[in-house]
């Protein structure tokens, strides 16, 4: 029973560890910031870490008030990429807090 509750313990500070390791970099990604383009560059969506989007540059010659859904169509395609890459830093950043763990039910 003595061993139980030691490796118990252990497992409650890995957990910890890991915890506090995973709030650090949640903060760190409130400054990293990844870039989504379309249209060649023409529209530039930028967001933080932390899925907000920080930043968005269009170039004046891909404004046409005759074709307004192609704008729309070129800032959405942008913004999905940009999310896309913050959710892939969140997932590399903070994924490599828990590898390697064996914790029952977290698979």
């Amino acid at each position: 029973m003595r061993g139980g509750m030691n490796n118990m313990q252990g497992m409650m500070k890995q957990m910890q560890k890991m915890q506090k390791k995973m709030e650090e970099e949640q903060e760190k990604l409130k400054e990293e910031k990844v870039e989504g383009t379309a249209g060649g560059g023409m529209v530039t969506v930028t967001v933080s870490g932390h899925k907000e989007i920080v930043d968005v540059e269009i170039k004046e010659e891909v404004v046409d008030p005759d074709d307004i859904e192609m704008l729309q169509d070129l800032i959405l395609a942008a913004t999905n990429e940009a999310m896309t890459k913050a959710d892939a830093l969140m997932s590399d950043r903070l994924g490599k807090h828990t590898q390697g763990l064996n914790i029952p039910g977290m698979m």
